[in-house]
């Protein structure tokens, strides 16, 4: 354990009904015994408990448990005080927690650094631990947790066990060449070396998919001006999110409103009107608006249903499979179903009446969904786990093209240490567990 004992709030800030204290290290039954008077209680059991101050005031009436360890969320004796979330009754306790000796306030994250150093949890399921607590969708939430109750570990882990192995196999052919080691080891290990290339390769191949939905999955609003872009904005947004004016061209920058969209979290993004010939400001706004559209997951692109069937060929340019193709102003009366714009079918919509709204609301929710389902293997969610993927991929392939065994299996230590470095995982003693367990050398 840490020679240091630390404590903070492990609840959120400002008046509550309830607040949780953490108190992790090895003076935390010392602490717990300081503020209550009494015997640390029958662990992971939670007893009522009167706190006291170091001059004896009592400061509140709550509950203790007490988790020896190595049973506990740090690894280390951990106990937790539940009070009334008041400020002034947890400041007291703080503030008595800080007169005990050997205890200090805890640094950000330093509960759940003390859990990975514990091999409580791996870095993955550390990182999934910040994403469930900063989680404001339901599909953030579950892909949090999967992740925090380990599925990419696992995953990870198991590429990197595979490694092992093969690194094990071709370290046997070089150190205990004289021994009687099975034939063909080198083609088996090349063979299992593709396999495994193949598969890392596939799971980078996901569109960025966990990403996405770990940071906000962005939807462009694009169009010409006067189409009823902002209008829609605000409707979906249930909000005046963007300003609505008849003069073309109000929208000059790109105007974000976040949404919790069908339980993904969902960028929506109002564009400038599509339009040549405009002024220099304006202009801007239409180039940020094609670069947004480029960028984006998913376009609407919103046509004027007042000059039907007239359609506006710069945005016409930028349907493609991922837009969802929308007329405005159906309440004009000029459209007759099916609609369809380049190829593609369109919904008729009236920002105005509401006509077709929730139509187009479940078309996105669908699109999104369809995308960025969690579904099958656990998704990247972190620019860091991408990099050292795409390492292990570059050293897989190098160590297949190496002249050698001795420079492929150099090769494939390196892919294994990217692997590793994802998880926090890097030990190169587990190569020899590997090399005598398979091949009972010295028995």
């Amino acid at each position: 354990m840490s020679g240091e004992t630390i404590f903070a709030p492990a609840s959120g800030p400002g008046r509550a009904g309830l607040a949780v204290i953490r108190v992790s290290g090895p003076q935390a039954a010392f602490a717990l015994s300081r503020l209550t008077g009494r015997e640390t209680p029958t662990a992971r059991r939670a007893t009522g408990r009167r706190f006291v101050a170091q001059d004896g005031e009592v400061i509140d009436e709550g509950l203790a448990l007490w988790f020896p360890a190595p049973a506990s969320f740090t690894g280390e004796d951990v106990a937790e005080l539940h009070v009334h979330g008041g400020r002034a009754v947890v400041g007291g306790v703080l503030e008595a927690l800080a007169c005990c000796e050997g205890l200090r306030p805890a640094e950000l994250g330093e509960f759940t650094r003390r859990a990975f150093e514990h091999g409580k949890l791996d870095l993955t399921a550390a990182e999934a631990l910040a994403d469930l607590v900063n989680a404001e969708t339901a599909g953030q939430r579950r892909q949090a947790l999967r992740q925090m109750q380990g599925e990419l570990g696992a995953l990870y882990d198991s590429w990197r066990g595979g490694l092992l192995r093969v690194i094990a196999h071709l370290e046997a052919t070089i150190d205990f060449s004289d021994e009687d080691l099975p034939e063909g080891i080198e083609e088996e290990v090349r063979g299992q070396v593709v396999r495994l290339s193949g598969e890392i390769a596939g799971h980078l191949e996901d569109g960025h998919r966990g990403e996405r939905l770990r940071d906000g999955i962005h939807l462009a609003i694009i169009g010409p001006p006067n189409a009823g872009k902002s209008s829609l904005l605000n409707v979906i947004a249930r909000r005046e999110a963007a300003i609505v004016s008849k003069q073309p061209g109000t929208t000059r920058d790109v105007v974000e409103v976040a949404l919790d969209v069908g339980g993904y979290p969902v960028v929506i993004a109002d564009t400038a009107g599509l339009r040549d010939g405009a002024e220099d400001v304006e202009k801007e706004g239409v180039r940020r608006a094609r670069m947004r559209a480029e960028d984006a997951d998913i376009t609407l692109a919103v046509f004027d249903g007042a000059v039907w069937p007239a359609v506006d060929p710069l945005t016409v340019a930028l349907v493609n499979s991922k837009t969802i193709a929308v007329v405005n102003k159906s309440d004009l009366g000029r459209l007759e179903p099916p609609v369809d714009i380049g190829g593609f079918a369109a919904l008729a919509v009236s920002a105005l009446t509401g006509e077709g709204i929730e139509a187009m609301i479940a078309t996105v929710e669908q699109d999104v969904a369809a995308r960025f389902h969690l579904q099958g293997t656990p998704a990247l969610t972190r620019v860091r786990h991408r990099a050292a993927l795409e390492d292990c991929c570059g050293a897989l392939q190098r160590g297949l093209a190496a002249e050698g065994v001795e420079l492929m299996a150099e090769d494939l230590r390196l892919a294994s240490r990217a692997l590793g470095r994802i998880t926090g995982r890097v030990d190169v003693e587990e190569i020899l567990d590997v090399i005598f367990r398979d091949f009972c050398i010295g028995k």
